[in-house]
């Protein structure tokens, strides 16, 4: 009787262990699948967040540079790779090896002094000239670095700008001091007796009122040009008939070309483009005026057009002068450049002429070049839409 009881709860011991371990295991199983859900949405809220941050940081128009507590690159946004022309991964590494910076380096080391550092503006080394406008602060917790944060703007386009205007200033005070001192000299010998004389009174006084037209004409042309620049400049856009147009302006003109014996050539065929009337005579009178003037004595002075395969109009007017160099090509149209500096104020002339030019054009919509070969002539371009 003994041994059946003893077999049947050994049985029953065996039959509860198994259960309670099949039970156990089942748990451990459970325990283990929600760990491991657990671990997996962990991992992927993680990259969630990561790959939210790096498309927040890659949306800032701002570079943004993150440093570890090392002073190695934890972080680099696009922007701040798009400024300096990186393309490998330069996590990991430190200023001086990814950038090759000196004056960065020494600004992240004065950071851990500072703390913080606003506005600092750097020179980007190379060909072009680039800015940039750095801040930076070091991050801390509990009185420990954690890393080093910096931020970078790109000032490039506003120094150019600021040095545009610097330029400018100097121009206009340039060309306005030189008319004004001559309006003042002469007026002030009138005043100390040359009145009397009728014969020098005469030529002072033509002398005065040559220079008070160049200010005139000189204040016309910044107004003209601060009205085409800022875009309140409406524009009567109509048919116009080239060759007439071109034609008007030669009669205009015509004086000037006789006194140098230009012979003025007009070659505009039977097309009409879409513009205002007054703004093309002004491009017109300004390209033919400087083709005379800058041309060769006895010289020709051709205007002449064609369709484009794009509904667009080209005009030209060329010259046989001595030409213009190739490094100003590209400068011609900046306001107050001029080739030939002595030349040109012996000339006249308030030097916004092509800068005005260009404006009007690129108001319409059209765009405008020149062309020239050393001792051939010039040969500026412009196109309009077709009417």
């Amino acid at each position: 009787m003994w041994p059946v009881l003893t077999i049947l709860a050994l049985a029953a011991l065996a039959t509860l262990h198994l259960w309670w371990r099949r039970k156990f295991l089942r748990s451990q199983a459970a325990v283990r699948n929600e760990l491991e859900q657990h671990r997996s949405l962990q991992e992927k809220n993680t990259v969630q967040l990561r790959t939210q941050q790096e498309a927040l940081f890659n949306s800032m128009v701002e570079g943004l540079l993150l440093l570890d507590e090392s002073r190695r690159i934890q972080l680099a946004n696009r922007a701040f790779m798009t400024m300096f022309d990186l393309q490998a991964d330069i996590r990991g590494k430190t200023i001086l090896e990814a950038l090759r910076l000196h004056e960065l380096a020494e600004l992240v080391d004065l950071l851990a002094i500072g703390g913080h550092v606003l506005g600092h503006q750097m020179q980007l080394p190379g060909p072009g000239e680039r800015w940039l406008h750095i801040n930076g602060a070091a991050i801390f917790n509990g009185g420990d670095r954690h890393g080093t944060l910096l931020v970078f703007h790109d000032l490039t386009r506003l120094k150019r700008l600021e040095r545009t205007r610097e330029e400018f200033v100097a121009n206009v005070s340039h060309e306005l001091r030189t008319p004004l001192s001559l309006i003042k000299g002469y007026v002030e010998t009138l005043l100390d007796g040359a009145k009397d004389n009728p014969e020098v009174a005469g030529k002072f006084l033509q002398t005065i009122d040559r220079n008070a037209e160049r200010l005139r004409l000189l204040i016309e042309d910044l107004l003209t040009i601060s009205e085409l620049e800022s875009g309140r400049v409406k524009l009567n856009l109509q048919s116009v008939a080239l060759q007439p147009l071109v034609a008007k302006v030669f009669s205009d003109l015509q004086s000037r070309a006789a006194a140098k014996r230009i012979e003025l050539n007009n070659q505009g065929a039977d097309l009409a483009v879409l513009a205002d009337t007054d703004r093309l005579e002004q491009v017109l009178g300004n390209l033919i005026d400087n083709a005379i003037k800058y041309g060769r004595s006895e010289g020709t002075v051709t205007v002449g057009a064609r369709a484009t395969d794009g509904g667009q109009i080209e005009t030209f007017v060329r010259d046989d002068g001595p030409g213009i160099a190739a490094e100003s090509l590209e400068r011609l149209f900046e306001r107050f450049y001029r080739v030939d500096k002595a030349r040109s104020r012996e000339q006249g002339g308030t030097g916004l002429g092509l800068s005005i030019v260009k404006h009007i054009i690129q108001n319409h919509g059209g765009k405008v070049w020149a062309t020239s070969e050393s001792g051939k002539g010039a040969t500026f371009f412009f196109t309009l839409p077709g009417a």
